[in-house]
């Protein structure tokens, strides 16, 4: 096919594709693009006699692409990429008079500690935008970024879909929240002794702390696994209870008052928060403005 050939392929038609490539369902793409399920199946049938290849078998409730769609994504999803960009890089933005929808990803921790102050200064400067926060971590964050259900995310990430950019703006290290009235800072043996709460979103009973314990010999007792920070100041109040938590989320817990904050009494590495981002939209105008306010608001000193 040459250029003058393009004339005849309907761009909708490989956005189509590439939503059930990601969906594997007719009824999810027709959802993820505004559409009626029936315009979704004409478009597969003209996709089909576009590419000469049946493209999705039906498996049971899902449809699984064949070799021919498997080479025609590994190709076409970088190119739609490059269009993306082109087209973005001739838009202006203007904050101030932007009324554009956001979809930013956020794992439990950084929208409780860190997001507060990054929603002040977005209200200040865009008044009009409209934030949409979904909640990720590092297993949520490469189906939600290559989905295109979120444009930006903010956590602790592994593995990223191909195209997906990624810095750290976060380098902290977890504090011990307590609220009893016992002076002193906790021993390791009164740490290991003590009963212990975290926050799970999956529901585990242990974490990177348990880690640390088992390199010296030494476990705690996990007596409560809560999904968010926000309900861990109410539970502790009163109890011997504590909790090992980021720096960032033990400074909003200890502001509301009722709680104190220490160093843990072991030594533990420090853990990075990294913004990861589509690389569609990498030079956009208003997510390159989205990405810098995100750095300035969430990040730390030395990652700017």
């Amino acid at each position: 096919m040459n250029r003058n050939d393009l004339r005849r392929v309907d761009l909708n038609l490989l956005i189509v594709f590439e939503t059930l490539m990601h969906e594997r369902s007719v009824t999810r793409a027709a959802e993820k693009l505004f559409l009626g399920q029936p315009a979704i199946s004409a478009a597969l049938s003209r996709l089909r006699s576009l590419f000469d290849d049946p493209l999705f078998v039906r498996t049971g409730r899902s449809m699984e692409p064949t070799a021919r769609a498997q080479e025609i994504f590994g190709l076409l999803s970088p190119a739609l990429d490059s269009i993306s960009t082109a087209v973005s890089r001739a838009a202006d933005f203007n904050p101030a008079t932007s009324n554009a929808v956001f979809r930013i990803g956020l794992s439990d921790d950084v929208e409780f500690g860190l997001m507060p102050p990054l929603i002040k200064r977005l209200r200040a400067e865009a008044p009009g935008v409209v934030l949409v926060i979904r909640r990720t971590n590092y297993l949520l964050m490469p189906g939600l970024l290559s989905s295109g259900e979120i444009s930006v995310g903010v956590a602790y990430t592994e593995e990223l879909p191909a195209n997906a950019k990624r810095k750290v703006v976060r380098r902290s290290k977890a504090m011990l929240l307590r609220a009893d009235t016992v002076p002193g800072a906790l021993s390791l043996d009164d740490y290991c002794a003590r009963p212990h709460a975290l926050v799970s979103f999956a529901g585990d009973l242990g974490g990177f702390v348990d880690s640390e314990l088992e390199k010296l010999g030494r476990k705690r007792r996990v007596v409560l696994a809560v999904p968010q920070f926000n309900a861990l100041g109410p539970l502790l109040s009163g109890t011997d209870i504590v909790a090992s938590v980021p720096d960032y989320t033990a400074a909003v817990l200890t502001a509301a008052g009722g709680l104190r904050t220490e160093p843990l009494p072991l030594e533990t590495q420090t853990f990075e928060l990294h913004m990861a981002w589509r690389g569609a939209q990498d030079n956009d105008p208003a997510e390159r403005w989205l990405r810098s306010r995100i750095q300035m608001f969430i990040g730390d000193p030395d990652s700017l």
